[in-house]
Parts: structure tokens; sequence; C-alpha cells
């Protein structure tokens, strides 16, 4: 009877051991922009960053997007960081756009980027 009990008591830990809990996980060393924001003018299909003003704004933390390839306008931003965004476009001689709340989460290694489409309506 002491053996069952004592296979009982040591079984747990047995199975324990087997577990893949250790598994190593690879994470890249770029920095993530949780927001990529894509603006296009009225019935256009082109995506433009002329003259376009793209904020996220996260409780008190604001920062103004940037466009890094002008051939490709993606207003990228927020690196890294997560939090609950609103984001609002503004471009002169066009209706400003706000957006409902944008949550970014991130992972075991960064955050998981949202993509917003945004079409700007002519005032």
């Amino acid at each position: 009877m002491k053996k069952i009990i004592l296979l009982l008591f040591c079984a747990p830990l047995l199975l324990a051991t087997t577990c893949d809990d250790d598994e190593t996980i690879f994470c890249t060393t770029e920095a993530v922009a949780a927001l990529n924001v894509t603006v296009r003018l009225g019935d256009s299909t082109t995506p433009t960053s002329e003259g376009v003003t793209v904020v996220a704004t996260d409780g008190d933390y604001t920062e103004t997007l940037q466009v890094v390839d002008a051939t490709n306008p993606i207003f990228i931003g927020a690196f890294e960081r997560q939090g609950n965004y609103i984001v609002t476009v503004s471009k002169e001689g066009y209706q400003t756009y706000t957006s409902e709340m944008t949550i970014i989460t991130r992972d075991e290694c960064h955050v998981i980027p949202e993509l917003i489409n945004v079409t700007l309506v002519a005032n």
C-alpha cells in the first residue's frame, strides 16, 4: 500500500520532467512599429503622405507618425509601445479623421502591429 501512495505522489513529478516548458524563443533585434497608417484621398486608390499629418495619442502620450519611404507612404510609429491609441489624420482641404481606439498588444518578443487604412473626405 505504501508503494502505491508513494507512486501517486511521485507520478506528477515524473510527468513534469517530460514537459517542454523550456522551449527557447528567438526574438529579432528589430524595433517593430505598432501603428502603420495608410492614407488615401477621396476616391483615389493611391496612398499619399503629401501634406498629411498623422498623430497617435495614448493618454498623455502623443506621437506624430513618420513616413520612412516616400515611394511607399505608410505612416509608422509607436515603436515597441503597447497601448490604447486614438489616431488622428488631417490634411488641409479635407475633413479630419479620428479613429476608434486601437488596442496594441505584444507577444513575447514584439508588439503586434496594426494596419490602419484611412480615406480622407474633401471638405
